[in-house]
């Protein structure tokens, strides 16, 4: 038997994601967050049309899609389009964004480990025109 408590963690509410980070409105909800396996879990869910800013993150992240249609691009390469059941699996450092097509919500998850390396490290936002070519 193990001597481990299992604690379970409830969310500490659904809050709108910080403006300076996204265009648009996305809502996030935290699953799991500061804990010992050093791992948070996010759900996270987009408004049609919006986005986050161009972005990394040190130790990478997961995004596993549970809801709507969406977008998610690597600086430099073209965008792919993400339905219910995609996951994405990003390098550490690698920049890029995610968000909702124009004329549907999108909701993942998003998986961050190691966050005692960092979050994520915010970038510029990304254009209309980007956005737009990701839908073509």
């Amino acid at each position: 038997m193990s001597n481990s408590t299992n604690t379970p963690q409830t969310p500490a509410g659904t809050k709108r994601a910080a403006a300076e980070n996204f265009i648009g409105t996305a809502w996030v909800t935290m699953l799991a967050g500061a804990n010992p396996t050093d791992c948070t879990v996010g759900d996270v869910t987009f408004e049609p049309g919006a986005r986050n800013n161009w972005h990394s993150h040190p130790a990478g992240q997961i995004l596993v899609v549970t809801a709507g249609v969406g977008y998610y691009q690597e600086k430099g390469q073209p965008a792919q389009r993400l339905r219910v059941g995609d996951a994405v699996t990003i390098a550490p450092g690698v920049v890029h964004w995610h968000g909702a097509a124009s004329d549907s919500l999108f909701t993942h998850l998003a998986i961050n480990p190691n966050v005692s390396q960092g979050v994520a490290n915010w970038l510029e936002p990304v254009t209309d025109e980007e956005y737009q070519a990701a839908h073509g």
